[in-house]
């Protein structure tokens, strides 16, 4: 499985001026932005839409791209392409997927185990929080 390259799409779900992360019940041990791969032919910001209500039953709107990050992990290389991703306060994530949801206020982000790829992005939005959410009007 070494030199595998995957390619997906996540979604950085923002409510109520908190942000959604997910832990699945198979696979890595952590935590993580909700998405997965990207099918072929398919664009990142439809990956997203479909795998958002895939593993959670959420329907998406207005994707705001967010950053681009490669991690490489000793089984794969992994492009993760992050949207920022609003919902409806009334909204409610389904563990279709997962086996544990948490909103996590900007003090709260680093209150979980993330996946390294995802520690990455969790840290700079973290930075980012007043202007991401500023520019999104939340």
């Amino acid at each position: 499985m070494a030199d595998k390259n995957l390619h997906v799409a996540a979604a950085i779900i923002v409510r109520d001026n908190k942000v959604l992360a997910a832990r699945r019940e198979h696979g890595m041990e952590g935590w993580e932005l909700p998405g997965g791969k990207l099918e072929p032919g398919e664009s990142a910001e439809d990956a997203c839409h479909r795998e958002i209500s895939e593993e959670l039953g959420l329907t998406l709107g207005v994707l705001w791209p967010f950053t681009t990050v490669t991690h490489a992990y000793p089984e794969f290389t992994m492009e993760m392409d992050v949207f920022c991703a609003p919902v409806d306060p009334s909204a409610e994530p389904q563990l279709l997927d997962h086996a544990e949801l948490a909103w996590l206020g900007r003090d709260e982000l680093l209150s979980v185990g993330w996946l390294p790829a995802d520690l990455d992005v969790v840290k700079s939005f973290g930075f980012a929080w007043a202007d991401v959410f500023n520019d999104m009007h939340m």
